[in-house]
């Protein structure tokens, strides 16, 4: 991975954990060389982060890093991901309250 490309997914993390401080998420990377915290993570396809629901750990989302989305900023990049877990959240608040 390019030197410029890691500084920004690196950056990315960063302000991710800032955003999504919320003890009914958990998010998991499964950046190579920037951030692993999955057990299990593919490396052989784009990153991406594995969010789930503390309170069903089998209700997970994968938010991939697509090609297209690391031509962002980072800023950009995080908005995005914030974006998608809080729709996650929101399914999931959803589906539960009824």
């Amino acid at each position: 991975m390019e030197a410029a490309l890691k500084e920004k997914l690196k950056k990315v993390v960063e302000l991710v954990n800032n955003d999504m401080v919320d003890p009914d998420i958990d998010i998991e990377y499964c950046i190579p060389e920037v951030e692993t915290t999955a057990d299990s993570c593919d490396t052989s396809g784009d990153p991406y982060l594995l969010v789930s629901y503390a309170e069903d750990k089998y209700v997970k989302r994968k938010i991939r890093l697509s090609k297209s989305n690391l031509q962002k900023s980072a800023e950009d990049i995080a908005n995005l991901v914030t974006f998608y877990i809080e729709q996650f959240k929101e399914e999931i608040d959803s589906v539960n309250m009824g």
